[in-house]
């Protein structure tokens, strides 16, 4: 199920959450049976408030969901992923 909020937008390569300053976004690539996580996007005015983390969330529960690893090259995904143990199942450190 994905976070609540939060859609992923395929045919651009992105999950996306609508914010009143504008759209949150987390870039991604997906190949060789993996998620590679590349940038998180907040608008400015709406940084703080836990959308970022919603974001990752929501590519790590999916990733999971479908039995794909997740690479995250992007600095904030990383270290999401290292503040929330509960996915080191999926996460694949990037190289």
């Amino acid at each position: 199920m994905m976070e609540s909020g939060v859609v992923d937008n395929e045919g651009e390569g992105q999950f996306e959450a609508e914010t009143p300053e504008g759209v949150a976004v987390l870039t991604y690539d997906r190949r060789e049976g993996k998620l590679f996580l590349l940038h998180t996007g907040v608008p400015p005015e709406m940084e703080g408030q836990g959308i970022g983390g919603r974001l990752v969330r929501a590519a790590l529960e999916q990733a999971r969901e479908r039995g794909q690893k997740v690479v995250p090259y992007c600095s904030f995904a990383r270290d999401y992923a290292e503040r929330h143990p509960e996915f080191a199942d999926v996460v694949q450190p990037a190289e």
